[in-house]
């Protein structure tokens, strides 16, 4: 099987020639240029020749037309600190207007992603990183004051919230046009440990599913659940062929999401125990134990979230290995 066709069987619950396996990281530094994301994102790939790529930039890269500013010190999972926000009154929400994605941020990564298409071996998936609206402006904002805007400020917020829609769709539309395989939708705020399931029906699901809707059209598209304590049932409902999460430290466990989901799972090891702390024979035996608890079909085994950039690279080898 090609990869798509390996991937299209984990999609559509069918026994493939093996479980797809996938990884991502960060590229610090690397991530602030088109050239130098696309050339790490395609020498990443050309090392393990995973079944689909996750391109992954700076989660400035939807944001920085609006004035953030943000740096790499050295976190281990390759994200950059934060160090201009731009909202700081309920008022500075109002005045956010929607970016062209042909410019700044995102033109940069519209031509990354030109790149990266031009750069990978013919047939090799590639998708592009989203954040859900409510996520871009916990990074406008910052995280410590979105739910206090959120209960106290709603209107305005929700005033932005629509802004940053707009101009996401805008840029998924130029997405595709660069050829991606579909989006890896990231969310971060449907977990009870932020908001209730109220909340995250009145402030995030409407905009998630407008982007999603839009991105309809794309083959491979990857929900991402982040944190605790999610909202797995609300999203997955969702209009999505995968869903990802932090199978291993949170619920649902992969088994018990494959039921609930109707596309592939994507999971079964740990980020941090297993990736960067573990051994070959771990990363094995957690791959074991994913197939083997969803019978190996409806799986793509991968971690709940990015690879740390520690991680040792026999570990990462062993990952690809592990199924051939």
């Amino acid at each position: 099987m090609n990869k798509r066709d390996r991937l299209q069987a984990a999609i559509n619950g069918e026994a493939g020639d093996r479980a797809p396996v996938a990884l991502w990281r960060h590229f610090p530094v690397d991530d602030q240029r088109p050239a130098d994301l696309a050339a790490a994102t395609i020498e990443f790939q050309s090392l393990y020749d995973f079944d689909f790529v996750k391109v992954t930039p700076a989660s400035s890269f939807c944001i920085r037309g609006w004035g953030v500013e943000d740096e790499w010190r050295g976190n281990p999972e390759g994200t950059r600190d934060y160090t201009r926000r731009v909202i700081r009154r309920a008022d500075d929400w109002l005045a956010l207007k929607p970016l062209d994605p042909r410019q700044g941020g995102l033109g940069e990564q519209l031509c990354a992603l030109e790149l990266i298409r031009d750069g990978l071996p013919d047939g090799t998936p590639f998708i592009q990183t989203i954040f859900s609206p409510i996520s871009q402006a916990k990074n406008l904002v910052g995280g410590d004051h979105l739910l206090t805007h959120l209960r106290l400020h709603p209107g305005e917020l929700k005033v932005a919230l629509a802004v940053i829609t707009e101009t996401t769709l805008r840029f998924v539309e130029a997405a595709a046009r660069a050829g991606i395989a579909g989006i890896f939708y990231a969310v971060q705020f449907a977990s009870t440990r932020f908001l209730s399931e109220v909340e995250y029906r009145e402030f995030g699901e409407p905009h998630d599913r407008q982007i999603l809707e839009a991105a309809r059209g794309l083959w491979l598209n990857a929900l991402h659940l982040h944190g605790e304590s999610v909202m797995f049932d609300l999203v997955a409902k969702y209009p999505a062929q995968v869903i990802n999460w932090h199978d291993r430290e949170t619920p649902p466990t992969l088994a018990e999401g494959k039921k609930k989901f109707g596309g592939a799972v994507c999971g079964g090891w740990r980020q941090w125990e297993t990736m960067v702390r573990g051994t070959p024979d771990s990363v094995e035996a957690e791959a074991r134990e994913a197939m083997n608890a969803t019978g190996g079909r409806g799986l793509i085994l991968g971690t709940g979230c990015v690879t740390p950039t520690t991680a040792p690279r026999a570990n990462l080898r062993a990952a690809r290995n592990v199924v051939g």
